[in-house]
């Protein structure tokens, strides 16, 4: 039985009655344990399993619960209890009422409001004020969705009000943004969210309760979410010192009100931290004590054994810090994979990785560029998607942007052309188009045919006759696109081969191989890999180019790999999209920015670049607050041994450093913290 391991605070809690139970778990107190521990409470007491709901903030959590269950209780019991994420369990139920529908990601809905903003002519308004650039109306659009119930340009005026003049303009773009995406079937991770709200409005799904993982981390939308599944009782764990996600919408006001929200609401404190030693939980309350307490807590240290005090390293120059780690983890006796190097900035990331090739120290990354935003794997997975969806017009784009001088105007074009002759099947019209019924020319737009503007745009299939073409595609229509280019039609030719082998194969790895191994793969390998070898010269360095290809082929093995762990294609492309960052990819040393490190916990941990400007970001953050709560998080991913680091000075910058405040308020720098004003040496 789970409750067999609890103490008597996770006890208390795992065992509460039905209503609002809030459990306040600091950092290794064993929140995980509490939680299964609670669910096999339930389960107990006679509650029916799928009336139980679990939602956490990786499909990780998730699974690693449904696991420990599975221990102690038969496993079709434990696989009736709906869990994972907020977004994969909203995608689970909306699947059902829109079979169709295309999960984006945000770089590619990104593209789709860019090319609708670009349609706005700004220049003619004669404004009074420089519009928001795309790229950031689409990000302050998507903060919005997960930050505020309000109308848009209530919540945006508040923050810009001098952008009235222009607030009907960016609410046209966003109610374009939204009309494309109900078109084309796309939702994004924001969708989600927003269309299960509005599903519950008019249906109910009856849960007896709902647990939350990682409560801190809710935004408003999620909390909203929550309050719309009406379950008979809820019970979130969460700690308020390691609320951290302000930038990404995160509401803390969620947990530090849940008491006032809940007046029934009953409040757990689990006070035993089982992960850290005494000497670094102590350097961690310090620092985390100047934050505001609306939860007051005194840890308790519940593991035994040698304690190794925190260490403080400062050394004068920024790549003599990265390379003596470096010589550090070269001698430890800990294995790579149990050392984690933390850091606030991802320009901290290349330093130290650079330093630990130079070694031979294998490591990975996590929380910089995905794994899946890199070039070689997102066309993987759009041709995936292509084949899972034949209306993903996102995918098609993305995938024909690599063919020489075809942009994203003329892509959709083709697809449009495929389209038209598929009779609406993308598939239909790309392999086996109905040809014979083309139109008369007119001087006008040709309606019918659906692509060319007019007569100038048809050109003539012969031009193409010194290619060798198998006579079903010499015939299609496309080739009569006059801004078909030669170069653009030598990709066609590539696309259209390797569509026609796998467009009715299923199984995922099986598509993934041939994608893989086909010429038009290996093109986009050789272009890749020839742009990375460039040298700003603008020769070809070969050594750096073998390397780039190496590393793109071992990021396609990698998805490879992943993809034998499905049967059905379009599991394995959602599985990808909605837990791919969740991923890191390789062996080693971990390499981790801090929020990437929340949630794990590693025997020893580097703490590096513990410098003003850098840690905290003044330039980033939110507030001091959250600055110091993401120190909380970095420091308590330490079992063993903790190594805080700086460096003084930066050579290549000429930038002189001061010691992190957090370094002051922990004790490890003598004196107060004076903040200093960034300069630079001559």
């Amino acid at each position: 039985m789970p409750l067999s391991v609890l103490n008597k605070d996770q006890l208390l809690a795992a065992t509460a009655p039905l209503g609002h139970n809030l459990i306040i778990a600091s950092a290794g107190t064993g929140k995980t344990s509490t939680i299964v521990g609670r669910i096999g409470h339930l389960l107990h007491s006679g509650v029916e399993p799928s009336s139980i709901l679990l939602l956490t903030f990786t499909n990780k959590a998730a699974g690693e619960m449904m696991s420990r269950l599975e221990q102690h209780f038969p496993k079709e019991i434990v696989s009736k209890i709906e869990s994972g994420t907020f977004h994969a369990v909203s995608y689970r139920w909306l699947k059902e009422i829109y079979p169709n529908l295309a999960l984006k990601q945000p770089s590619e809905l990104k593209t789709l409001f860019r090319s609708i903003y670009e349609k706005r002519n700004f220049e003619r308004m004669n404004l009074t004020v420089q519009p928001f650039s795309a790229t950031f109306l689409y990000e302050q659009y998507s903060l919005y969705q997960n930050a505020s119930l309000e109308t848009f340009d209530i919540w945006f005026l508040e923050k810009y009000p001098e952008h009235e003049i222009v607030m009907d303009v960016y609410l046209d773009i966003s109610h374009e943004f939204e009309k494309e995406k109900i078109e084309y079937g796309f939702a994004s991770f924001n969708d989600l969210l927003l269309r299960m709200k509005s599903h519950l409005e008019s249906n109910f799904i009856p849960f007896d309760e709902v647990l939350v993982d990682e409560y801190q981390d809710t935004n408003t939308l999620q909390s909203a979410l929550i309050d719309k599944l009406k379950p008979k009782s809820l019970f979130c764990v969460g700690d308020y010192d390691q609320s951290i996600y302000a930038f990404n919408g995160a509401n803390i006001k969620n947990i530090a009100t849940y008491a006032t929200r809940y007046p029934d609401a009953q409040v757990f404190t689990l006070k035993t931290n089982y992960r850290s030693t005494a000497s670094i939980l102590s350097l961690a309350n310090k620092v985390i004590e100047r934050n505001e307490r609306i939860y007051p807590k005194k840890l308790e240290v519940g593991r035994k054994g040698k304690a190794y005090p925190p260490k403080l390293l400062m050394y004068k120059d920024l790549f003599e810090q990265y390379q003596s780690i470096a010589q550090n983890i070269k001698q430890t006796h800990v294995p790579n994979d149990q050392i984690a190097v933390i850091f606030r900035n991802n320009s901290s990331a290349d330093g130290i990785e650079a330093s630990l090739r130079e070694y031979g120290i294998a490591c990975k990354r996590k929380g910089g560029t995905s794994f899946f935003d890199t070039k070689e794997i997102k066309f993987l997975l759009d041709m995936l998607s292509l084949l899972v969806n034949p209306k993903d017009m996102m995918a098609f784009i993305h995938v024909f942007e690599y063919a020489r001088g075809v942009g994203s105007a003329l892509s959709k074009e083709f697809f449009q052309c495929f389209l038209h002759f598929g009779e609406g099947r993308f598939m239909q019209g790309l392999l086996y188009p109905k040809v014979n019924d083309l139109p008369n020319l007119n001087p006008n737009k040709n309606v019918q045919l659906g692509l060319f503007d007019d007569d100038q745009e048809i050109g003539s299939a012969a031009r193409f006759r010194h290619i060798e073409l198998e006579p079903a595609l010499y015939a299609h229509p496309l080739l009569k696109h006059a801004k078909l280019s030669n170069d653009a039609m030598l990709y066609f030719k590539s696309f259209y081969t390797l569509l026609k082998e796998v467009h009715s194969v299923k199984n995922p790895a099986m598509v993934l191989r041939v994608v893989i191994e086909s010429p038009l793969y290996q093109g986009i390998i050789e272009l890749l890999a020839t742009q990375r070898g460039r040298l700003k010269s603008g020769e070809i360095d070969d050594e750096k180019k073998r390397l780039a290809k190496e590393r793109i082929e071992r990021k396609a093995k990698l998805l490879l790999d992943l993809s034998s762990h499905y049967k059905e294609l379009r599991r394995f492309v959602n599985a990808m999209v909605l837990g791919g960052n969740e991923l890191s990819e390789g062996e080693g040393v971990n390499l981790l920015t801090v929020h990437a490190s929340k949630g794990l916990e590693f025997p020893e941990v580097y703490v590096i670049d513990l410098v003003d400007g850098r840690f905290p970001n003044r330039k980033m953050m939110s507030s001091i607050e959250e600055e110091r709560r993401l120190f909380y998080v970095a420091v308590t991913r330490a079992k063993d041994k903790l190594y805080l680091s700086l460096a003084q000075f930066d050579k290549v910058k000429k930038i002189d450093y001061k010691p992190s405040q957090f370094l002051h308020e922990a004790g490890l720098i003598k004196g107060a913290f004076v903040e200093p004003k960034e300069k630079k040496r001559p």
